[in-house]
């Protein structure tokens, strides 16, 4: 049986999960659903990165212990996960203890092969990052994302020889054996490597106490990053031995916002050969979510929360409207305004108007129908390719085409003027037909509503039933 094994990040518990969080892991959940529907037997992962310094001090702020803080954040990303009826295969948190000893012994075998090594690192060091910045990441000597001045650093560390893979990640990438997409995405990072090049990164701290300890050297703890990583391996139960890929390894995809792209294409991908194992298939970065044309921040009260949208519209029209809202790879805008527009006029309006028209006339006029799902060949190749592009709005689109095709064949035809039965049964049968292939090919995006539609119209007598979308 084929395989298909799709990651999100692992997401910092800094903070309660927010619409990016929420349209990675709708994308990965939709992606492992449809994969699954195929005949493929899929693994969905994703989970909560809990380590590092920026932890240890919020806990501080708020007089907890970084545990404790990090098991309440991480259970907001599972309630929320569980309210959006996302159906992931495991959820990985890395203050897992089996993960934390797969990262000792990971990290112990790539220092005895000579990849880790003890140095001093000079440089500046953000903390909201939790990355050392080379002078050219910074704009007017600014962290670019926290818009603060970075610390001069100098201390001992444990640093990966991230150099010695330049050659190799470079030649992998240009030839697709680590496919980045879009296709943009590819070219900066080709550009990044021609240009800057690799160099050694620090792989540990010696003052941050809040970390997995160096298993030689417990003056040290793990560098976030180099933890963070080895939950793609952890969360299918690797135990940290280089060269023995745990079954469903290697992703076929690996999904993520564009400002985690730069360090999933170099740092992650050398750890990968370091321990000899094979590199995922393919990275999709996704763009941002803007409001209004502006990004999304606590001081400007912007932020849409994954809880309110579920509150406003509903599980399955949530889903809907994140994952129609914009083309996935390139930033979009949105706003509740928005949000409302695109329910009416695609929900409320749309599926959930034609749905009852159809099954009201089909129950009025007691007309028995016997439908099966009859999949619409072209339609599912149509579709089928839109997905395996990772172009789920255009997806969506071609099930919206064939609803708008049919509410007009409806009101052009006016079968409820008409008396013979049969006539109106030769309007309606194909019409139901419709909804209900449309309906099977919607259940990635809206398990619910679809299974509700499936139910409705598979049955010996098709009722009028509840309003799927009340309008807003």
């Amino acid at each position: 049986m084929k395989k298909f094994y799709i990651t999100t990040p692992v997401y910092y518990v800094n903070d309660v999960p927010h619409i990016g969080h929420t349209y990675t892991t709708v994308a990965a959940d939709v992606l492992a659903r449809w994969h699954g529907s195929i005949g493929e037997e899929t693994f969905f992962l994703t989970g909560t990165d809990e380590h590092g310094a920026n932890i240890e001090t919020k806990a501080k702020t708020l007089k907890l212990e970084p545990k404790k803080y990090a098991d309440q954040i991480a259970a907001k990303f599972i309630k929320t996960w569980q309210e959006l009826n996302i159906a992931n295969n495991n959820f990985l948190r890395t203050t897992n203890q089996v993960h934390i000893k797969a990262v000792q012994k990971a990290l112990r075998y790539m220092h005895d092969q000579g990849d880790i090594y003890l140095s001093k690192y000079q440089g500046w060091y953000c903390r909201g990052c939790e990355q050392y910045k080379n002078e050219r990441d910074l704009v007017n000597g600014l962290c670019p994302d926290h818009l603060t001045r970075p610390e001069k650093i100098s201390e001992e560390c444990y640093n990966f020889k991230l150099s010695r893979y330049q050659a190799e990640l470079l030649k992998k990438i240009k030839k697709d054996e680590l496919e980045i997409l879009p296709l943009k995405r590819k070219n900066e990072m080709v550009s990044f490597y021609e240009k800057e090049g690799l160099t050694d990164v620090s792989f540990s701290r010696k003052n941050v106490n809040w970390g997995i300890p160096i298993p030689w050297d417990k003056s040290h703890t793990v560098y976030v990053w180099a933890d963070a990583f080895l939950n793609y391996l952890t969360g299918l139960g690797w135990d940290g031995s280089a060269g023995q890929s745990p079954k469903f390894w290697p992703p076929a995809v690996q999904l993520m916002s564009k400002d985690i792209l730069r360090v999933h294409a170099t740092i992650w991908p050398a750890m990968l050969l370091s321990l000899k194992l094979p590199l995922p298939k393919k990275i999709f970065i996704h763009g941002y979510f803007l409001i209004n044309g502006q990004k999304m921040s606590k001081t400007l009260g912007n932020v849409i929360a994954p809880d309110d949208l579920i509150k406003k519209y509903g599980v399955d029209a949530a889903r809907y409207l994140i994952m129609s809202a914009t083309a996935f790879g390139h930033d979009g805008d949105i706003g509740w305004e928005k949000f409302n527009d695109k329910y009416n006029a695609d929900l409320a309006n749309g599926l959930g108007n034609l749905v009852a028209r159809v099954s009201n006339l089909l129950e009025k006029n007691k007309l028995a129908l016997k439908l099966k799902i009859n999949s619409d060949k072209k339609l599912v190749k149509a579709y089928k390719d839109s997905l395996e592009n990772f172009k789920f709005d255009e997806a969506l689109k071609l099930l919206w085409q064939k609803m708008r095709s049919a509410d007009e064949f409806l009101s052009h035809k006016k079968p409820w003027k008409m008396l013979d039965s049969k006539k109106i049964k030769n309007i309606l049968q194909p019409l139901a037909q419709d909804i209900l292939n449309a309906a099977s090919l919607l259940k990635p995006f809206m398990p619910t509503v679809s299974e509700k539609i499936i139910k409705q119209f598979t049955a010996k007598e098709i009722k009028k039933g509840e309003v799927l979308f009340p309008r807003i």
